[in-house]
Parts: C-alpha cells; structure tokens; sequence
C-alpha cells in the first residue's frame, strides 16, 4: 500500500513552526515537520525514526479499516505513522500535557487527523472500546505498577496485536521457564538468563521516571503471563503479539485475583 499523503491543515511558514517547536519546550520525538526538525540534536540520533525503520515491516502496511490506540504517544511520531498506513481511528494518550501539545501541533502540521487524551494507562477502560492494535512504546519501566497496566490494556483495550517495546538490560539470553520450582530452589535465581525486572530506586539516565527494567527473558515472561503470545521479535527491544484469552478470566480485578492469592 502506498503511504496516505496528508494535506496541511494549517498554512504556516518555515520561521513560524521553528517558532512553535522552540515555545513547546524539549521534544523527546524528533519530528520532520516540513523540514524542520523538533530534536535534532537528539542523543538517540533520529529518534524514534531510526528505530521505526529497524521494525516497521512487522507492523502490517495496510491499516484501512482498523483501529489504533497510541499508549504514551508522547509528540506523536508512531500515531502519525499509523494513519498514514491508512488507520481509520488512531487515539493517542499521554499522561504528560506538554508532550500532548506538541502532538496536537505535529499532527496539525502534517495534516493526521489523530485524537489525543490526557490520559493515563491505567484509565484506558474509560474510552470505551478495544483496538485491533495497541502500541505500547516506551512506557513499560515508566511506570510504578507495570503488570497492573499490562493487565488493564489485555482487559480493555487490545483485541487482535500489542506491539510493545521497552529499555531492557542484562542478560539478552532466554532459557525455559519451568512450571513450578521448589522452594528450596535458589540457585536459579543466580542465573544470568532467568526473568529479572530491576528496581531503579532514584534515577536513570538521569529520568527519576525510570522505575522498573527487564532483562529480555522477564519482558517475554511478562508479556506471556500478561495474555500475550509472541508473534515476532523484529528488534533487540520489540515485541509483536498477539492477544489471548486468560484462563481464569482477567486479572486487573479489585480486589485482586490473581493466580496463586491466598484470598
């Protein structure tokens, strides 16, 4: 499918978006709006385009007819990408007001007609519907309760693919996962390639927002554990999934249920 050609909304000049763009504060999403860019001195280099291009053939080409849902959309750069394979509805949310603005800025400059929410994860049942895809980019270690809100997006959000992506460290090796381990079971623990999420208790990268970071094997083990089955894995931080049912119904249920609770 050809790439859909947006037409301007708005007719402004060169001077006036490099305007826009320096009165919105620091981009995080380094955006070609008519050939200025927001973040051109990124230390990511153009990012996220750069990382767009090392996974975007396992995203499917042709949206017509579907549905998207953008969790943490930041400036926009993944949504706008989205409608222009032709998605029907792109919905982006952000917790952050700011990178909202200059979403609704981008999108008015490139001519994606895109919704924004100042919305969080955790309140994604409020929109009401289910999305044939989910991208769910970034977001994972900034967040205090990530598993509740991998629950929450399997419960209400994501009907078919969850493309998600998050910083992992350690080990980038697997090894099977057994169903059950005894508990005088300790040396497993030692091992390189278990599942770990490493707790960040002040900063890093100098973001007091990076809570929590996997290892490759627990952000599979997560995902799966979440109700998502691995379809590809096209990048070193990138997951296309596929939702599945849960046996024993959902688990982002107050009280909780989940498996194994005492209660």
């Amino acid at each position: 499918m050809d790439r859909q050609t947006f037409i301007p909304s708005a007719d402004i000049s060169p001077d006036a978006i490099r305007r826009k763009v320096r009165d919105l504060g620091e981009w995080f999403h380094n955006l070609d709006l008519q050939g200025i860019k927001t973040a051109p001195d990124h230390f990511l280099g153009d990012y996220p385009a750069v990382k767009w291009r090392s996974f975007s053939h396992a995203v499917p080409s042709d949206l017509k007819g579907r549905t998207v849902l953008d969790v943490g959309c930041n400036a926009g750069f993944y949504s706008i990408e989205m409608k222009r394979r032709g998605a029907d509805l792109v919905v982006g949310i952000d917790s952050d007001e700011g990178y909202l603005a200059q979403a609704r800025f981008a999108a008015e400059i490139c001519g994606a007609e895109i919704e924004l929410k100042h919305m969080s994860v955790y309140e994604v049942a409020e929109l009401g519907m289910q999305f044939d895809i989910v991208l769910f980019m970034g977001v994972l270690y900034h967040l205090r309760h990530p598993l509740l809100a991998l629950d929450i997006l399997h419960e209400h959000a994501v009907k078919d693919l969850f493309v998600f992506q998050s910083m992992l460290r350690g080990s980038p090796g697997t090894a099977p996962v057994h169903d059950n381990y005894p508990f005088d079971e300790t040396e497993v623990f030692n091992l390189p390639d278990f599942p770990k999420l490493y707790f960040i208790e002040k900063k890093y990268s100098s973001d007091e927002t990076n809570w929590w970071i996997p290892n490759r094997a627990c952000a599979e083990a997560i995902l799966r554990s979440s109700g998502f089955a691995i379809l590809e894995h096209p990048e070193p931080e990138v997951f296309i999934c596929r939702r599945r049912s849960l046996e024993g119904g959902p688990l982002a249920v107050y009280p909780a249920q989940g498996r194994g609770g005492n209660d």
